[in-house]
């Protein structure tokens, strides 16, 4: 089983490695054409290298409800300091929990605008050494079986996935309130495709938000993710 989960995330973060290898280059007439959102770090990701504090909460207000993340940067410096740009920036806006498996995690992170998709899935952080491990409410970067691999998808542990931590699966932080609102995430669409009937990564890559409400209407969305204060 152990060994099954770990080819799965493995192979989820993968397919979006795959896709930005293959896709398209953006050109400047194409970032024209699609201003995702007010804030234009959301279209360059230099714009949103602030260092985090040492700890932080994020507040996550989910179509399932409210939850909170505690992020602790001495756990993982990289992985909290893009948390915290990412979520200053507003990037987890109308962001959807598009892979979530009973008993395993739930993972959110790829954007409702393929325009901001195609910058930010290219923008990876180093890795960083694994200081605490997989074990619930524990939130993680996804990777690849690559080096530096990790950018902007995260998942939340629902069980002991302690045995993520060898292969190199870093937490930044954990859930501190509202562990049931995360478990409560939409699961029915189960794995993604190839391998079971959820969101295709590469048709969330291209198609965004709109093939995700088109076709996977009961998924569960991050509405917005804020600093609390």
């Amino acid at each position: 089983m152990h060994r099954h989960f770990r080819s799965v995330i493995f192979g989820s973060a993968m397919v979006a490695t795959a896709l930005l290898s293959s896709a398209t280059p953006t050109t400047a007439q194409d970032t024209a054409a699609k201003p995702a959102a007010a804030n234009p770090a959301l279209l360059d990701p230099s714009l949103a290298r602030d260092r985090a504090p040492d700890a932080y909460r994020v507040k996550l207000a989910t179509t399932a409800g409210d939850l909170v993340i505690e992020v602790h940067r001495d756990w993982a410096p990289h992985g909290a300091d893009r948390f915290y740009n990412l979520v200053k920036i507003g990037y987890y806006t109308d962001v959807a929990f598009f892979r979530v498996i009973s008993g395993f995690m739930a993972q959110a992170g790829m954007h409702g605008d393929p325009a901001v998709n195609r910058i930010w899935l290219a923008s990876h952080i180093p890795d960083d050494p694994v200081k605490q491990s997989n074990t619930k409410g524990r939130v993680t970067f996804a990777m690849s079986a690559e080096p530096n691999s990790r950018s902007v998808q995260f998942f939340i542990n629902y069980g002991d996935n302690s045995y993520l931590d060898d292969s190199g699966f870093a937490p930044f932080g954990e859930v501190v309130e509202g562990l049931e609102t995360a478990e409560a995430l939409y699961s029915g669409y189960g794995e993604g495709e190839p391998a079971g009937k959820g969101p295709s990564q590469g048709k969330l890559f291209r198609g965004g938000n709109a093939y995700l409400k088109g076709q996977f209407p009961k998924l569960d969305f991050i509405k917005t993710a804020t600093l609390v204060e």
